[in-house]
């Protein structure tokens, strides 16, 4: 499932054959409602202004080495507040020792 704003960059050709070939269901969030989108609208923000907005790309390439790099540290290195202190990682990692307890516990 994808969740997104009415934004004109989602509307075009490629991404709607893109999602169709796929059966993804498209669900948007009401204009002005930014809020209802929160996670992905602080990751945008973040990746924008810690990465993007940074650099220029004569193409493709750099462009994705970089956004691979700003992404490693984010998911592997930086701690997050709205995780206790924990990067994504761990988060997920201790999730998953968390759902072998509860399934042990059963």
């Amino acid at each position: 499932m994808v969740v997104s704003n009415n934004g004109t960059e989602l509307t075009s050709n490629a991404i709607l054959k893109w999602q169709q070939d796929r059966r993804i269901e498209w669900h948007y969030i009401p204009p002005g409602k930014p809020m209802q989108n929160g996670l992905v609208e602080s990751f945008n923000g973040r990746l924008r202004g810690e990465c993007l907005n940074e650099h220029l790309f004569a193409n493709l390439r750099p462009a994705r080495g970089l956004i691979t790099a700003w992404r490693d540290d984010y998911n592997h290195h930086r701690p997050h507040t709205s995780l206790d202190g924990l990067t994504p990682w761990e988060y997920r990692q201790r999730s998953k020792e968390d759902q072998t307890l509860n399934r042990a516990n059963l």
